[in-house]
Parts: C-alpha cells; structure tokens; sequence
C-alpha cells in the first residue's frame, strides 16, 4: 500500500476531512482485493497510521475462546510473540472499546485507569495518547484499532470519523480474508473424506451378502474399524490444523525443557515402537536451557515427528533425537533409518493433506500431520526442515529459539 506519510510529519495533518475520505477510497480497494490475513492486517494499520496522523497504530482481534483481544499487527515492531500478549477486556482501553462497541480517545494514557500497562511489552512505542475505534460487522465485533500518539496536535472528531470509516472497511475485509481461508480449507477436507467415506460405504454394503465367507467378512470388519480410525484422526488434525491458521488456537508463555518433553513423548510412543522392534534413543548432552513456549503444542510437534519416524521406518530400524544449542538457538533433530523419502516428496512434505507414497501399503495417515508440526514451529518462531535419501533414512531438524534471561 502506497504510504505517503513522513515519518516525522503527519501526512494527514495537511489534508482536508473530504482528501482523507479520498484516500480511504484508494487504500480500500486495495484492502478488499487482499486475501492474505497476514499482509491484510498490516495494511490496516499502516492505513490508520497515514489517515490519522499518528506515531504507530496497532489492530487487535478478539479471541472468544480465551474471552480475550491479542495484538495481531502494529506498524512498530512487537517486541514479543505477539500472538501470546493476552489483552483483558476488562482493565485495557481496547477491552472497553471492544465491550462498549464505541469509540474512545485517551488524551492521558498515565491518568487513565483503563490503561493497560504492560502494553509497552508488547508495542515499541509508548502510548501517550490513544484514539481507537471498534472493528464491527453488521453481526459483531471482532477487535479494535488504535491509533497512537498524533503527531501535530491532538485527536479530533475528523481523526476519529476517518478512522471509523476505515474500520468499517476494515472489517469487511478481514471477515472476507477469514471466509475465504476457511472455504479453501472446508473444500480440501472434503475431498479428502471421500476415499474413507467411499471404502465404508463399499465394506457396509458388502457386508450385507449373504455368500460372503467367515474370513472375508472379518476382512472387511478390519476394514472398516482402520477407516473409522481414519476419519477420526482425520478430522481430528483437521480440526487442529483450522484453529492453528485461524489463529483461534492461542499459546501460553512458559518454560519449556524439551530434553523432559522429548523423553516425556519417547514413553507414550514406546509401546508402539516395540511393536515395529523400533529402538528409541536420545542424545541431548547437557542441554538445561529451556524454550519459552506452549507446552501442549510443543508436545504435539514432537509426538507427530516421532511418530512419523516410527510408522515409516523399517522393522528393526532405530529413531534417534538429538538436541543442541547454537547461539540462542536449539536444534533439536528427529533422525531415523527408515525408507526414506523420493526427492520428488520433499517440497511437498509440509503441504496439508500430502502423504508420501507408500508402495508397501503399510502407512495409512492423514497428511495433516507434518502441517501442523510446522504451524507450531512458525507460531513458536523457529523453522523446521527435512533431509532424506531413499533406503538410508530421514531427518527433521527444527530450529527453536530460546529467550535469554
């Protein structure tokens, strides 16, 4: 989006209530005509930024889950992992806003008792004063946008209307960002509930013959038991994979030893090791620096990898994990001897609903999996990779960064 703001004058301050609205018309069919949430949403507070006048703006959306808003963009820099910042409804100005479906200008953010302190956590720019606006659809409201600290005089009523008619549109189009995720998502799901679904309905109706052997109707029994399994898992990943790129799916700040968690996931994944005749090792030295991260979801990242070096090696095989820090970063590698992946698999590996050819016909899984390992890496900042050769094995390496005291 086009910024003609100076970052040491207020592009709006020199422009009339009717050139601003002017504007607004520009940048909004630049704003509907953008389905990526992500860039959307920093386009957003650019916009309010240039409209207003102002130091910074940021765009908090509203998570019913947790009753709570979270800052999702803001022109400045996050200092943090802003998708882990909890704004409480009710001690923050953004929370009143949000509440009270109103507008708000805060001429003193020191004598306001709404003020939420620990915002400079999270925001580069410290908060003098602050204009923000609900962001409402004709059903709801879904968060706030502030505008901070003008940059010549004060916030006034043509700010907060200009402000007002972007959020409006604002809305619109991150609604619109959200349906068309979610649509994109629904279609592929479905698509992939027909393979199953079309193997249920094939075994219920063969069941029904009358001339069907003992032996092939147990075969078929087993057939359906693995397809419900399927399903269940299927939809259960799906599930997880939507809130994970919705960003419903919100993560805690806390300590994190992955050496304790690794061996934590080695222990539920052992019986069924011993079953392939897997070994399980660990190497982790004297790793005692821990992430700070979700717990849950850093489990599920490593119950997934592991898992998936388990199911696709070779009876006999060996799964090792090693971990070691570099800099403030870990590296934490999930090793096996397996079978290995086709070159032509490797930049598929991480796309939704992709499995890895199984010639042997021994793996069934849902091709969610790996997606999501690598949503919770993103989310936790870090990045994941894969490295493997046919017949000789395959190796995951993630790359978590730690938070130094």
């Amino acid at each position: 989006m086009t910024n003609r703001n100076d970052p040491d004058s207020g592009y709006a301050n020199g422009m009339s209530l009717l050139q601003r609205y002017d504007r607004l018309l520009e940048m909004t069919t630049e704003l509907v005509s953008t389905l990526e949430l992500r860039s959307l949403l920093y386009m957003i507070v650019e916009a309010a930024k240039e409209l207003t006048g102002s130091q910074a703006a940021a765009l908090l959306l509203y998570n019913a889950q947790r009753n709570h808003l979270y800052f999702e963009a803001a022109t400045d820099q996050l200092r943090v992992d802003d998708t882990l910042i909890a704004i409480p409804m009710d001690k923050s100005i953004a929370g009143w806003i949000f509440s009270n479906h109103q507008a708000l200008l805060v001429e003193d953010t020191e004598a306001e008792p709404r003020f939420f302190r620990d915002t400079d956590l999270v925001t580069s720019t410290p908060a003098r004063t602050i204009l923000g606006i609900p962001l409402r659809t004709k059903e709801k409201t879904i968060g706030v946008i502030e505008a901070v600290n003008k940059l010549e005089g004060s916030f006034d009523n043509e700010d907060q209307r200009v402000l007002e008619a972007l959020g409006a549109q604002a809305a619109i189009a991150i609604e619109n960002s959200r349906l068309f995720r979610q649509s994109d998502l629904v279609a592929e799901m479905v698509h992939e509930l027909r393979t199953p679904l079309s193997s249920l309905s094939a075994a219920s109706h063969l069941l029904q013959r009358p001339e069907l052997e003992e032996g092939q109707r147990s075969q078929i029994r087993e057939t359906i038991f693995n397809e419900v399994q399927r399903l269940s898992e299927l939809t259960t990943n799906f599930l997880e994979l939507s809130r994970l790129e919705s960003g419903r799916l919100r993560f805690e700040r806390e300590p994190v030893h992955i050496e304790g968690l690794i061996r934590e996931c080695m222990e539920i994944l052992r019986p069924l090791a011993d079953t392939e005749g897997i070994e399980l090792n660990i190497d982790a030295g004297e790793l005692l620096t821990p992430v700070i991260g979700d717990r849950s979801q850093l489990k599920r990242l490593l119950l997934n990898l592991i898992n998936n070096a388990i199911k696709y090696n070779r009876r006999g095989g060996w799964v090792r994990v090693t971990l070691e820090l570099e800099g403030i970063t870990i590296i934490l590698k999930v090793s096996d001897n397996g079978r290995g992946i086709p070159p032509e698999g490797l930049d598929k590996l991480f796309d939704r609903f992709y499995r890895v050819p199984d010639q042997e016909g021994r793996v069934v899984g849902t091709g969610l999996g790996l997606a999501i390992a690598k949503k919770i890496t993103q989310n936790h900042g870090g990045i994941i990779s894969v490295e493997s050769e046919v017949g000789v094995g395959t190796t995951f390496c993630v790359e978590l960064p730690i938070q130094e005291d």
